[in-house]
């Protein structure tokens, strides 16, 4: 993942900015305590993934699947999905493992949220078929879409479909720049049980914006294989302590790499520590024992 990579990493401050004072009013809302915890990667195939799989896996998505709970569905942005394909993922995968497709590209960078009810319910259909593992849907808007632009985000959120849960992320800086128009926009996301993502990448800190608009936290976290790596995982682990205090419902935490390969080794580190300090019992992904990855 080259979004937000950058050449020097020792020279970016990873210091966590404090939480919008709304956060905790979202966290409070939550009366049903920590429900789910997903934690995983973004692709499963063997390519990206080296020194993952031990030697003779045959099926990387059913492999994966005892490793990690969940998935962020990236291939689901390149291309529609079709009910079959969808069913396949499905059947490959234990029942407590949870699918968060990513919206085909059509809508958010070809059409730009113009004329895509068609696309829209297409794909809607389609990801239904996950049932009970459809984590959750999320919308990744181009990074020169504005606020200019904001009455098509309004149209687009007001007729999702509302059976399928959807998190936005939105990538333009002046989106969070602005605060009349961030709280313009989370108010809208608010009103239509929509989750904002946080990105957490070395070179776009301008969207790292801690400001949730539902008691689920969706991060996209982008390590940038540097051994910083590990310390923006333990603040972040600490962050969400705090939030598991104050009411956090869901948790989405997935883990990125400029080079992918060290995406399953930097996740099992965070699950191993998440486990010990809240006495959770996930799945530690193990490393293929013949030429496991290394962070670079």
């Amino acid at each position: 993942m080259k979004f937000g990579q950058v050449e020097d990493p020792s020279n970016i401050n990873f210091t966590l900015p404090k939480d919008h004072p709304r956060t905790k009013e979202i966290l409070k809302q939550n009366k049903k305590g920590l429900e789910n915890i997903s934690i995983g990667c973004a692709k499963w195939n063997k390519t990206d993934l080296k020194g993952f799989y031990p030697k003779g896996t045959k099926d990387e998505l059913s492999y994966y699947a005892t490793q990690f709970n969940s998935i962020e569905l990236n291939a689901t942005f390149y291309g529609m999905p079709s009910e079959e394909q969808v069913q396949a993922w499905k059947d490959k995968t234990p029942k407590d493992f949870k699918f968060f497709p990513k919206i085909t590209n059509t809508v958010s960078h070809f059409r730009r949220l113009l004329n895509i009810d068609d696309v829209v319910t297409q794909f809607a259909t389609a990801v239904l078929n996950f049932e009970e593992k459809l984590g959750m849907v999320f919308l990744q808007l181009h990074d020169n879409f504005k606020p200019k632009d904001y009455e098509r985000l309004e149209q687009f959120v007001i007729k999702w479909p509302k059976e399928v849960p959807l998190a936005i992320e939105l990538r333009n800086t002046e989106w969070f720049t602005d605060e009349d128009i961030l709280e313009k926009t989370c108010q809208l996301f608010e009103d239509n049980n929509i989750t904002n993502i946080i990105v957490d990448t070395a070179g776009r800190r301008d969207m790292l914006h801690m400001r949730l608009t539902t008691p689920n936290a969706f991060i996209r976290y982008v390590g940038a294989n540097a051994e910083s790596d590990y310390d923006r995982l333990n603040d972040w682990l600490n962050h969400l302590t705090q939030w598991k205090k104050e009411g956090l419902q869901n948790l989405y935490f997935f883990v990125h790499q400029n080079v992918e390969k060290a995406s399953p080794l930097l996740s099992a580190y965070f699950i191993e520590k998440m486990n010990k300090e809240w006495q959770t019992d996930l799945t530690v992904p193990k490393m293929a024992p013949e030429n496991p990855p290394t962070l670079f």
